[in-house]
């Protein structure tokens, strides 16, 4: 008889949870949902109010009849999934699947995996708030009738397997409009001018860098005024001191930490969430899903001790911040280390780097603010009206500075600060040299991950839950990559006065290159065109976030789930009708020219698999021919001459074993063809002059590769295989995969010792979330 049974999601927070717990408490993890819409069907009753149609995943049956026993057995049963409303499903979808007895279970949640947390939990049980449970239904209810009424159409009048998502196509819409800012945007140029002066007689002064308080729109005028300052005196004409405060950021929400993790660590926002799901897990920092930036008296306390410990009192300054967000969760607090004198944890490279970010913004929200001084120095020039400044800045007293400083996403800065001697109205200045130098307007900044995360939180779009699979889901249909970008060279005129005398020259700057960014792909770009175009309301920024306010009713209690799933609908289905029958079928075709050889038309547009080139009408009695696009060519700016070199392809370029080579483009990437196998080319490869020498070299390698790979096979059987995978040995009996025990070693491996592991590892209660190491 078991006494306590608690049940978590995920096995990382079980082993930490259990060791709070005495030996009267038994921690089981359900991983995750355990129950979740058809797969295969809508999983909607329309009919019947939208009563959503649940069933137990497929890989869960096992782990469910597992815990219903446990269940069974024990006297009470502690739900304990996480403290947001996709945790409070999870212990409602427990409920109902285990078949709880209501008397004997309890609902408990903690925003941090600490001792004291826990006891308290424990201590103050309560039941499934229902409210939150629906909130949640009717975000995948409503989810799930977008994709499921719209991704037919889609495979219908764009290309087939295409989907939509709610939340997913506004942040497609999102990066597909910045791009189209950025193609019509039209660069324009000024020239800035720059000066550095020092005192006259004075060794060893730093240099005073001053800007010009003006720009000039054309060259002439620039060296217009630049022949004006040749032989002109320079003087102090003004100094104003004053002095200014810099206050630390507030401590880390979901949004802010991604977008922090992303411009200092260069983590990917599913990579920050993985890591900080890690910590939060193993006890580290507090929950990590979450818009709060409230920090609680006790976490308060425990930073003002450790920064007067480290720093000194004068260094103190506690603050309570306000959460600004719309429509901010439930009551929960910033992510911040669970033990603030926990300088440093054990774990990874990345989860140190992570746990470094959040203790010294934690940390640094209670500090005093830093003391500057800012100067601004007024220049005057004898010979002209116009006059310099200079600005200067001084720490005097560091506060939160020495702790931790916020970054920007603000990539375009012209502004030069720095430390300023002393000075005084009237004191004369010698120009070393003045610079006037051609700057160009920038374009819009194409998304970060972060900083559409920083949008689509902007515009009220999602919540702390949905940033990072929104961002993964993008990516993972294809219709956004993140790619760098290498820029173009430009070339910009440098005018320069020195010693009395001005020179010209011609410099070059690369322009308009990206790191990471986020990119419309063609077919991302096409189906946002056809969404915006019959199903605007549906991507209409204002719908989206009036959308997540009604779950946010639902959660306190305000409004019905299922009626306000009701008043969506229906004028919804119409719409999805209407589309079906009104709409064209859209390729996002383009007339590039005609070929010289056949006198056809050639076009580029969206085919079954992708983007491609026709030359030829579909509706000639001679078939036209197709290419598919190279990586990295896009519908929009591809040209006629490298639409036609596409037809060079399949190209042969040689025998080996008595069998031809040829060389072609797929939709996955250029290959090798050869005795109806396929191989890849190398990013370094180029399709278009790959000799037979190096087709030969990837043939070899991959069979080479392919040899390693199998350790045993059995001609009794050919079906059981034991080979070696990207983490180590394992078996494979069809479509199946089963672990080697440690001390067993794989190349003297029977078949019957193969039959005997894999059927130990069926009868055994399944662990979900192990990969491919999962029966199948």
């Amino acid at each position: 008889m078991i006494k306590n049974l608690v049940i978590v999601e995920s096995p990382a927070k079980a082993k930490t949870i259990e060791g709070f717990l005495g030996k009267d408490f038994t921690v089981k993890s359900s991983f995750g949902h355990v129950r979740d819409l058809s797969k295969k069907q809508l999983g909607v009753d329309i009919e019947h109010d939208f009563k959503p149609k649940y069933e137990i995943s497929g890989d869960k049956v096992k782990l469910v009849k597992e815990l219903k026993k446990l269940a069974s057995e024990a006297e009470i049963v502690w739900l304990a999934s996480d403290e947001d409303r996709e945790g409070e499903a999870i212990s409602w979808h427990l409920t109902e699947a285990l078949g709880l007895d209501k008397s004997k279970t309890r609902r408990i949640v903690f925003h941090e995996i600490t001792k004291s947390a826990i006891t308290e939990a424990i201590q103050n049980p309560r039941g499934i708030d229902k409210n939150l449970v629906d909130a949640q239904q009717a975000r995948r209810v409503l989810d799930r009738l977008v994709g499921f009424e719209i991704s037919p159409v889609l495979w219908r009048k764009v290309k087939p397997a295409l989907s939509a998502g709610r939340v997913q196509s506004v942040a497609v819409r999102l990066i597909v409009e910045r791009e189209e800012e950025i193609k019509s945007f039209k660069s324009s140029y000024n020239y800035r001018v720059t000066a550095t002066f020092i005192l006259p007689g004075e060794e060893g002064q730093p240099k005073i860098a001053a800007e010009l308080s003006r720009r000039f729109p054309e060259k002439p005028e620039a060296l217009e005024f630049l022949n004006t300052c040749v032989g002109a005196d320079y003087q102090v004409a003004d100094t104003e001191t004053r002095p200014a405060k810099k206050s630390p950021a507030p401590p880390f929400t979901t949004s802010t930490l991604q977008q922090e993790a992303s411009r200092k660590l260069g983590f990917s926002v599913a990579k920050t969430m993985m890591v900080a799901q890690q910590l939060y897990e193993a006890g580290k920092i507090t929950y990590m899903r979450t818009d709060s930036v409230n920090l609680s008296s006790l976490a308060i306390n425990m930073a003002k001790e450790e920064i007067t410990s480290l720093y000194g009192e004068k260094y103190v300054k506690t603050r309570q911040y306000a959460t600004k967000s719309k429509g901010a969760q439930e009551a929960h607090e910033a992510i911040r280390p669970t033990y603030m004198n926990h300088r440093e944890v054990s774990g990874d490279a990345s989860q140190k780097k992570l746990y470094d970010l959040i203790w010294k913004r934690t940390i640094a929200s209670q500090m005093s603010d830093a003391e500057l001084e800012r100067t601004t120095v007024t220049i005057s020039i004898s010979k002209s009206p116009e006059k310099f400044v200079a600005k200067g800045e001084v720490i005097r007293f560091d506060g939160f500075l020495k702790v931790y400083l916020e970054s920007t996403d603000d990539e375009n800065t012209d502004s030069e600060e720095g430390i300023l001697p002393p000075l005084k109205t009237g004191q004369p200045l010698s120009l070393i040299e003045m610079l006037a130098t051609q700057k160009f307007s920038q374009q819009p900044p194409r998304y970060t991950e972060a900083s559409l995360v920083k949008k689509l939180e902007e515009l009220g779009i999602g919540r702390p839950s949905t940033y990072a699979p929104t961002i993964s889901t993008i990516q993972k249909r294809e219709y956004v990559v993140k790619e760098d970008r290498p820029g173009v060279q430009r070339s910009f005129d440098l005018l320069k006065l020195k010693n009395g005398k001005i020179s010209e020259s011609v410099k070059t700057e690369t322009s308009g290159q990206e790191k990471n960014k986020l990119f419309p792909t063609d077919i991302g770009s096409l189906v946002n065109s056809f969404l915006v175009q019959y199903f605007e309301n549906i991507l209409d920024y204002n719908f989206t976030a009036s959308v997540e306010k009604e779950f946010d009713e639902i959660a306190q209690g305000q409004k019905v789930w299922n009626q306000m799933i009701r008043e969506f609908y229906y004028p919804f289905a119409k719409q999805v009708k209407e589309t079906l029958e009104k709409s064209e079928k859209v390729k996002g075709e383009r007339l590039l020219g005609t070929d010289p050889e056949s006198g056809k038309n050639v076009y580029v547009k969206i085919g079954r698999f992708g983007p491609m080139v026709q030359i030829g009408e579909s509706e000639d009695a001679e078939k036209p021919r197709f290419a598919s696009l190279k990586k990295g060519q896009s519908i929009e700016s591809l040209a006629l001459q490298e639409a036609l070199k596409l037809f060079d392809f399949p190209r042969t370029i040689g025998e080996y074993e008595d069998a031809e080579m040829t060389v072609a483009i797929g939709r996955f990437g250029p290959y090798v063809k050869h005795k109806s196998a396929f191989y890849s080319l190398a990013k370094t490869d180029d399709p278009a002059s790959i000799d037979a020498e190096r087709a030969v070299e990837l043939i070899e390698e991959k069979r080479k590769k392919e040899k390693e790979r199998v350790i045993r096979i059995f001609e009794e059987d050919p079906e059981v295989q034991v080979l070696n995978g990207r983490y180590g040995p394992y078996i494979a009996i069809g479509k199946s995969n089963y672990r080697i025990p440690k001390s067993t070693d794989p190349a003297s491996l029977t078949l019957e010792q193969c039959r005997e592991i894999a059927a130990k590892s069926d009868a055994a209660p399944k662990t979900p979330g192990k990969g491919k190491f999962r029966k199948k």
